[in-house]
């Protein structure tokens, strides 16, 4: 199974949901992360993701910002996006049905489609940050569950 994270400059949430998933699935499960935009291309993570992450044990610090291609249609499986507008965005990427079925939007895997963005903490603090953290955390363990139940 490959995962793609996509928010709109790879360097807060998604980077922070790539992770996060990868403490969840087996090793040989593949998860990366881009952005819609290449504004942060080969940057590392918004320091206060690092530190948010790190807080939590997990290390993203090495990981770099980059923007979704057109071979990442091929690769992944499945491509969870942060919020309406980068879901617009990655969908109209999509060549064909097959494409635009593998693109959802993150947070409709806890089946609350009225809230399904996970918002931006890029302009907040270490609150907006911790608290991006908890609901990409949710939404790691809804995939998790809904790719091992379909593998199953």
């Amino acid at each position: 199974m490959k995962i793609l994270m996509v928010c709109l400059g790879n360097i807060c949430r998604s980077p922070l949901a790539e992770g996060i998933m990868k403490t969840k699935v087996p090793d040989h499960y593949r998860v990366d992360s881009a952005g819609t935009i290449s504004m942060h291309e080969g940057e590392h993570p918004d320091k206060r993701a690092i530190k948010t992450a790190a807080s939590h044990h997990i290390d993203i610090s090495q990981q770099r910002s980059r923007p979704i291609t057109r071979r990442d249609f091929e690769i992944f499986d499945k491509i969870y996006c942060m919020d309406i507008d980068v879901f617009e965005d990655v969908v109209s990427r999509t060549k064909n049905e097959g494409e635009r079925q593998k693109v959802s939007l993150f947070l409709e895997a806890l089946g609350d489609h009225q809230n399904a963005e996970v918002p931006d903490p890029y302009w907040g603090d270490m609150k907006d940050f911790e608290n991006v953290f908890q609901l990409l955390d949710k939404g790691c363990n809804a995939i998790k569950n809904q790719i091992l139940k379909y593998e199953s």
